[in-house]
Order: structure tokens, then sequence, then C-alpha cells
């Protein structure tokens, strides 16, 4: 089945691969959004990660946890809020009320607005709408320190960038 949209891969658009989706990004579940929006996200984050000066992969994976947590995402939905078009808000509604299993170590709240941001992201990347992307990513990872601390690395002598820091103890 052939989708054609402005802005897709069939125009030079942003997609990575030349799949696009069955039906046209609106019309998909929230769930599927959220899906393909999971990975989008992560890329954005790691993408950004590596764009720093540690690349240590303690470090990276620590760093990026601070991201691609549930309750990261929900923080970072909440920053993002006020930015949102009327068309984006309906697709973080939909998403955030999506029914999906929750697994026990999550907060409800925050796995749902987590789900919501996802399925924002998938909206988005599925739209061929890369340049909205790239501008909400950026929102996200300036962050004030106090909530994400998102460039530790970035401090000369600072022990995570030397991966110094003491680990906390495992337990069994």
């Amino acid at each position: 089945m052939e989708i054609e949209r402005p802005g897709g891969a069939e125009a030079g658009g942003m997609w990575l691969f030349p799949y696009p989706p069955a039906k046209e990004p609106k019309l998909l579940p929230p769930i599927a959004l959220a899906y393909m929006g999971d990975a989008v996200y992560e890329m954005a984050i790691r993408q950004y990660l590596i764009s720093l000066p540690n690349h240590r992969p303690h470090v990276l994976h620590r760093q990026a946890t601070r991201y691609v947590s549930a309750k990261s995402q929900a923080r970072a939905l909440g920053r993002l809020a006020p930015q949102l078009t009327p068309e984006e808000a309906d697709i973080v509604r939909q998403g955030r009320n999506a029914k999906s299993a929750v697994p026990k170590s999550a907060n409800v709240n925050e796995y749902r607005q987590a789900t919501a941001l996802e399925a924002l992201f998938g909206y988005l990347y599925l739209s061929g709408r890369s340049d909205r992307i790239r501008e909400l990513a950026e929102i996200v990872v300036q962050a004030p320190e106090e909530e994400q601390a998102p460039a530790q690395t970035e401090q000369p002598g600072n022990p995570e960038a030397l991966g110094l820091a003491e680990r906390p103890e495992k337990r069994d």
C-alpha cells in the first residue's frame, strides 16, 4: 500500500528507512505511535549524549537513564506541554489515555505521561516533521540541571566525568 504524504520518505523527508506506515499517522493507534516514538526519542537522547565529551559506556548509560526513564519523560512532557500545538496536544492526550500494561516498578501516572511523550515523538516522526522533533528534543536536553543534570560530564574535575565516582553497592 502506497501512502503519499508531503514531508515523508517519498518527498525526501526525514525517515531513516523507506517503509512508510500502513496508515496515516493520525489514524494509527496511540500505542503504535508510542512504539515508534520510544525509539525516536531514545535516538535523539543518545545522539545528544554522544555530542558530549565523555563516551565511557557506563557514563553514557547513566546519563541516558536521566532522560529515558518514565519519571524523566513525564517531567519532559511537562516542560513541552506549553509549547505544543493543539494537534500535538491531542496526540499527547490520546497517548496518555492509551491502554497498556504498566510495569510494577513504574508509577502509573508517570508511565502514562511517558507513553504520551513517546506517542508525540512517534507521530512527528511518522509525519515527517523532523524540524519539530529537533525543536522539542532541544527543549528536553536543555532542561535545568536541577531537574536532570544533563551535562555533568562537561565539568572539568568532576569525578563522574572522569569515571571515578563511587558506585552504589550492589544488593543481592
